[in-house]
């Protein structure tokens, strides 16, 4: 298996083990166990309609085809393509705002750790989050001149181990704090609400939460087109699908149910820099180290698409323009020499600028979580899998898999449009409010 696909389709995903699935869990509520059934279902859910994705892959074509835009078009309508690819797109914009949103997050989090242990839990520890996002942007607009997926190797390596390391601390805080108390906190119901409406729109953003923590569908083809044959692409990715859905339930499961078991209504949005925990701080500081380690590697990885697609059309649109096609060499004293394109520093820049814009006027953690996964859980996760799968493998309408494959869409479909619901309901609450 390529290196870069392997790291970047494995390593990524257990960035959501303490990024919001204790919020998850305490907006569900049942002991943790009722949140951690929700899980497993997403994570079956996913399992069984990632194993779809690669089966229309390249293994399964008889010619190639190098971009993920030439597969959607050779397996849909054309007006369908452009969908998944628009909402593709649009996709992975937000998740480079929540990635701003997290590592600001995480960066006030290692001063407010060191500030409380200074001056005691009750000091006023306030920082500002516009400053990080701003610092945060700087660096992905250097980290933004990277090629393409198969330069980003070292950057992905970087990636996957913070996201353990600090999964495993999040993990390991939840447990230990859990042992501690002498017994499991939480309730049936979950947090308790005012109203029963409230309560509604509390479950609904709690499923959207849940729902983020299985976004790799975005990238999987991308990813898929870097690996190398023999063997055949598509057995690869089965193969990374099944081991990558089996560790990061499990690190959901863990640190969800233990996090709500620790701090039971109580549970704060993120384990870890939602101050559940204050010592040993260092331990925190370096947890949260971790995060923005992964969080710079992760960023590039959700915005590589969006970089090749912009490559590609201007190229295809504008085959004369110097501006867009033409590279300059870039010499830097005590280092190799650069090659630079206009056109990928100016999009690149508006890109990064742009994602940093919007995560400042929007700094709402589990809200745009939330709002993310109800917004691109059933069309890019279980729709459009589906739709491919039958377009590749004829699958006769009314046959027992047609009916059971559009009766599952069906159900997630719905279960998406009531997170989304309350997605946006959050997200204006928390912008009036």
């Amino acid at each position: 298996m390529d290196g870069v696909g392997a790291r970047d389709h494995g390593g990524d995903r257990v960035r959501g083990a303490v990024a919001g699935v204790e919020h998850g869990a305490a907006g569900v509520g049942g002991r943790a166990g009722h949140d951690g059934g929700v899980r497993l279902r997403d994570g079956a859910a996913v399992h069984h309609l990632r194993r779809l994705l690669p089966v229309a892959g390249p293994g399964a074509r008889p010619a190639p085809q190098p971009h993920l835009r030439a597969r959607r078009r050779a397996q849909l309508s054309s007006n369908s393509a452009w969908v998944c690819q628009f909402l593709q797109q649009t996709a992975l914009f937000g998740y480079g705002i929540a990635y701003t949103i997290t590592a600001s997050i995480s960066f006030r989090a290692i001063l407010k750790a060191n500030c409380y242990h200074a001056h005691g839990h009750d000091a006023p520890c306030s920082f500002d989050g516009s400053y990080y996002m701003l610092m945060f942007g700087g660096v992905q607009l250097l980290l933004s001149s990277i090629p393409d997926f198969h330069d980003m190797a070292w950057l992905s390596v970087v990636a996957a181990v913070m996201s353990f390391s600090y999964a495993f601390i999040g993990l390991g805080l939840g447990l230990a704090s859990t042992i501690s108390n002498g017994v499991i906190k939480g309730s049936i119901t979950g947090v308790p609400m005012k109203t029963p409406v409230a309560k509604v729109w509390r479950v609904s953003q709690a499923i959207g939460d849940i729902a983020f923590a299985y976004p790799y569908s975005l990238i999987l083809l991308e990813i898929q087109d870097t690996l190398k044959s023999p063997p055949a692409e598509n057995k690869t990715m089965k193969k990374a699908s099944i081991i990558s859905i089996l560790v990061t339930t499990f690190f959901y499961l863990c640190c969800g149910c233990f996090g709500y078991a620790a701090f039971g209504n109580d549970a704060p949005g993120n384990l870890l820099t939602g101050f559940g925990f204050y010592e040993p701080y260092w331990l925190i500081d370096f947890a949260n180290a971790c995060i923005i380690l992964h969080l710079l590697g992760g960023y590039q990885v959700y915005s590589q698409p969006i970089y090749q697609f912009a490559d590609r059309h201007f190229a295809e649109r504008y085959p004369g323009s110097g501006f867009v096609n033409d590279f300059h060499t870039v010499k830097v004293p005590l280092l190799p020499a650069y090659r630079v394109n206009l056109l990928r520093v100016c999009f690149r820049t508006a890109y990064v600028a742009s994602t940093t814009a919007v995560a400042i006027f929007f700094p709402y953690f589990n809200e745009i979580l939330a709002l993310l996964g109800a917004l691109n859980f059933w069309p890019l996760a279980i729709y459009f899998p589906v739709e491919m799968y039958f377009i590749q493998r004829k699958v006769p309408r009314w046959s027992t898999r047609w009916l059971v494959l559009q009766g599952f869409s069906t159900v997630c479909l719905l279960v998406s449009a009531f997170a989304l619901v309350g997605s946006i309901q959050g997200v204006i609450t928390q912008k009036l409010g």
